[in-house]
């Protein structure tokens, strides 16, 4: 982190440019070395700002619906892929239109607009379920039972894939190379006899590839592998790895309130601006601060809204928090503009970037207009 803190009044996102780099670099390397395409999954990161840069290493965007493909469209180009657990009438013929790949989560969806379709030269694919989980976190859990997600080869129609030339699957979450291979057998087990159908598979997104543990080699190998066995082109779709660990969120301390605990209230809340902190749920990590009683003075640290539950959690510091103090939450880039809102009336924390030259540079702010105007 190389920018000065005090440059925009809090709350503030800030993206370090040169960090952004850095994971771009790395996701390049896989892709040349892999022979596949990689493209950005604009539900975890969606700051078009940013697209220009972003689209010289990478292949294109994906998005889960007309807005977010309209976006990836028009902000960086390259190719635009879009999946839709169910497609609007209304909003098909522009999807259509703009959307290189169209990607469908049931045979009666492909069954439904297949006939306009296939009257263009657009790819189209199937979204399937290998019914394998991975992780912990059923929310984030495409695979677990009753799952609405994906075809399952009980369900799979292959009388039904005349015009379809790509199968997706998309089952990780922050995960490592060895959940994607133990999906792969998966997938080849159950779906392996229509691969060989297939122009493209898309490994979906998940795949944590630029954090510092990730095995970059035997991902490359793994897709080398199966893009060998099966003559297709791959594609993945990660958005965490985009941006990971380049964006941090600045925040100022508003009021210290003692009841058995020392509280200290912030200008921004886990409820409207890192809304994960309580979905997920997590612990941010903060510059310079601890676990609790690892140094120290703890505090727990809140917002400013009326819900009892907006606890970003409890930190430990070197120095007692003063009303005036900045904190810096890491990892903010990342499910944080995309998710945020404005309960409460709260504004919504402006919007910049760290510039490779160290200069910060406001891209937004906002104000009571952007409150109002999502009302009526």
């Amino acid at each position: 982190m190389n920018f000065d803190i005090n440059a925009i009044k809090t709350p503030y996102y800030i993206v370090d440019e040169k960090l952004l780099i850095n994971n771009l670099e790395i996701l390049k390397s896989v892709a040349d070395r892999a022979g596949c395409k990689i493209l950005l999954a604009q539900k975890a990161f969606s700051m078009f700002s940013l697209y220009p840069l972003i689209g010289k290493y990478l292949n294109g965007t994906t998005a889960s619906g007309l807005f977010e493909a309209k976006l990836g469209h028009e902000e960086m180009g390259g190719e635009t892929h879009v999946f839709s657990t169910a497609y609007l009438e209304d909003e098909f013929d522009e999807i259509l239109n703009i959307c290189d790949h169209i990607v469908f989560n049931s045979f009666s969806q492909w069954e439904k607009y297949k006939s306009k379709a296939i009257k263009t030269t657009k790819q189209f694919g199937i979204r399937i379920n290998p019914e394998h989980s991975t992780q912990s976190h059923g929310i984030y859990d495409p695979c677990s039972n009753g799952s609405r997600l994906g075809v399952t080869l009980k369900s799979f129609s292959p009388e039904l894939l005349e015009g379809i030339s790509g199968l997706h699957f998309h089952t990780l979450c922050e995960q490592n190379i060895d959940d994607l291979i133990s999906t792969i057998d998966a997938v080849e087990e159950k779906f392996g006899r229509y691969l060989y159908q297939m122009q493209w598979v898309n490994f979906g997104g998940g795949h944590h590839i630029t954090r510092d543990d990730y095995d970059k080699e035997e991902l490359i190998e793994c897709i080398k592998k199966f893009k060998q066995k099966y003559d297709v082109a791959v594609y993945l779709e990660p958005g965490e790895a985009v941006a990971l660990n380049t964006g941090f969120l600045v925040a100022i301390v508003l009021d210290i309130v003692n009841n058995d605990i020392d509280n200290a209230i912030l200008d921004t809340s886990a409820a409207c601006h890192m809304p994960d902190v309580l979905e997920m749920p997590y612990r941010p990590n903060i510059i310079s601060a601890g676990e609790p009683d690892e140094k120290k003075y703890t505090y727990r640290l809140g917002g400013p809204t009326c819900l009892a539950g907006d606890i970003i959690g409890d930190y430990s510091f070197d120095e007692e928090l003063k009303i005036g103090d900045k904190l810096i939450f890491c990892d903010m880039a990342i499910y944080s503009m995309v998710k945020n809102n404005t309960f409460n009336g709260m504004n919504l924390p402006s919007i910049a970037i760290a510039k490779s030259s160290g200069e910060v540079k406001l891209i937004k702010s906002f104000g009571y207009s952007d409150f109002k105007s999502r009302l009526s």
